[in-house]
């Protein structure tokens, strides 16, 4: 029976450099995104890895929380019918706005980078336990050093900044991360965070040219801060996927949990702030109050 993983955002970038290195240790790999274009072209490549075990596309908007709950069911379902157990989950998915929107009555990016994550996880977890030894690898990022560390609310006071709200988002995801960890040790799920450091995706091609995404006084450095930006995402995306498929694969971290792997692919010490008790129960009512799990569609 194959190991079988699941991959969000798999259809392009490191997310699709994710799922070909998934499917080159071995796994059957589903991708999942909206594009069912891309979806096609990811799963013929995927597939050419591993034909012995084709890859699947499955589509889903995962800024809406009702496709989250609606793919987390199919998932489910599926794996239910089969008896095939869910081996991985990889929480790729990510985005950065230059302006402020708002998703499920919720800003953005904290729908898109943690609570449609954290959704999709919880509803996962019956399959994932099921399914152990299994493992849960959250992508972060470098940007949550920036992040406001109020939690108070959704979305924090003063202007929309994109790079500073998307850096909020993991911020709240990580956190969310490490508590999950520690909620579910002993229980064969091991939950991991992966840092990719930076690479030329979609994303850093786009958002991160517009000055718009940085508070006012880092405007005021624009082209050295758009030189650094540049800089830090000049790589190519399948390296940049390395630390997702390490946490994914690596025997070394066997029975271990809540270790975040740096853009090395090595342990790091966590960003201390994720590492904060009282941050991580405000993230979990916001969570709990902006994507309650309810029931299955």
């Amino acid at each position: 029976m194959s190991e079988t993983a699941v991959v969000t955002g798999g259809t392009g970038g490191i997310g699709l450099e994710t799922a070909l290195g998934l499917a080159a240790a071995g796994f059957a790999v589903t991708v999942v995104g909206r594009d069912h274009v891309r979806g096609a072209g990811a799963v013929e490549r995927i597939s050419a890895v591993n034909p012995a075990r084709p890859a699947r596309f499955l589509g889903a908007d995962l800024s809406s929380l009702d496709q989250v709950r609606s793919l987390a069911a199919r998932i489910a379902d599926d794996h239910a019918a089969s008896g095939e157990p869910l081996a991985l989950l990889v929480n790729n998915i990510g985005a950065m706005f230059a302006e402020r929107r708002i998703l499920d009555g919720v800003e953005a990016s904290f729908v898109v980078n943690h609570l449609s994550p954290y959704l999709l996880t919880e509803l996962l977890l019956p399959t994932l336990r099921a399914g152990a030894p299994s493992r849960i690898v959250n992508v972060t990022s470098g940007a949550v050093g920036v992040a406001k560390r109020d939690f108070g609310a959704v979305e924090p006071p003063g202007g929309y900044y994109g790079f500073h709200h998307y850096g909020r988002a993991k911020l709240a995801h990580l956190s969310y991360t490490l508590d999950l960890a520690a909620r579910l040790d002993g229980t064969g799920v091991s939950v991991f965070a992966a840092d990719p450091g930076g690479a030329a995706t979609d994303m850093t091609d786009g958002t991160l040219t517009d000055p718009r995404i940085v508070s006012p006084g880092l405007r005021l450095l624009w082209p050295l801060v758009r030189r650094r930006f540049a800089r830090s995402t000049s790589g190519p995306a399948s390296v940049a996927a390395r630390p997702s498929i390490a946490a994914a694969t690596d025997s070394a971290l066997t029975g271990r949990t809540g270790v975040v792997l740096g853009p090395e692919a090595l342990p790091v010490a966590p960003f201390r702030p994720a590492t904060d008790p009282r941050l991580a129960a405000a993230v979990r009512r916001l969570s709990e109050t902006h994507a309650p799990l309810g029931a299955r569609p």
